[in-house]
């Protein structure tokens, strides 16, 4: 896609959409644009159509996925090509909720203590114990964690809103002793392969699918599982958590 890709970038980033969501943006028009081999700029709404009914019909992709790429055609012919009206009639898939699967806490127990290595269980421990996304977790500085207010500041969480969630006694425990034995360097909590670096939600998903296969869950478990079975006790202490 060339120059249109770096326009559409430059209008995701104007709107802040978040990385991983431009990622997707991107993928989903680059594959649209192999698909007839030639440059959205000279297809139109004949050829967007076309292209969704390939995608159900021949690739039959879920609702969800099909919902992600008429999230990103619209985008793109909107706001960078600035041509609606090849999109206007486009309807948004209907996607069926479901209820998230529920772990027991001996489940849930299982699973963190199938998880190696001890930075990644500690990790996934954090985004349970705090109810946050992977990429919230990944994300999380040294300086984020606030036991003095019993608190952890999220930076650029969903729609790049900054937030606080409570730090519960327990989880606080956790990071107490986890601080301890690894004393990452640099400014991430959970740094990646070099301390300068957090850690990457790919890696850290790949580790949780591990675990799960490990020890035997029937159930699907993910970090987005983990994030609706958060139930650690909230408890402030008004401490300094890296004693």
């Amino acid at each position: 896609m060339g120059q249109l890709r770096d326009r559409m970038v430059a209008d995701l980033e104007l709107r802040a959409y978040s990385p991983s969501t431009q990622q997707e943006y991107l993928r989903c028009a680059r594959n649209f644009s192999a698909h007839y081999m030639r440059s959205p700029e000279k297809l139109g709404e004949p050829e967007v159509r076309g292209f969704l009914l390939h995608l159900l019909r021949v690739k039959k992709i879920t609702p969800a996925s099909l919902k992600m790429y008429v999230a990103s055609l619209k985008f793109l012919y909107s706001h960078t090509l600035r041509r609606p009206e090849i999109v206007a009639w486009i309807p948004w898939p209907k996607v069926k909720r479901t209820l998230p699967v529920v772990l027991s806490g001996t489940e849930v127990k299982t699973v963190l203590e199938a998880i190696e290595p001890s930075k990644i269980r500690a990790l996934f421990t954090t985004a349970y114990g705090a109810g946050l996304r992977i990429r919230e977790a990944c994300s999380l500085r040294i300086d984020d964690i606030d036991s003095r207010r019993g608190v952890i500041r999220i930076r650029d969480g969903k729609r790049g809103r900054d937030r606080y969630v409570m730090l519960g006694q327990r989880l606080l425990h956790v990071l107490r002793r986890y601080y301890a034995r690894e004393r990452p360097e640099g400014p991430w909590l959970f740094p990646g392969k070099t301390p300068d670096t957090p850690s990457r939600p790919g890696g850290v998903r790949k580790t949780l699918r591990r675990a799960v296969r490990g020890c035997g869950l029937k159930k699907k478990a993910t970090p987005h599982t983990l994030r609706h079975n958060a139930d650690l006790v909230i408890m402030p202490r008004p401490v300094s958590w890296r004693q």
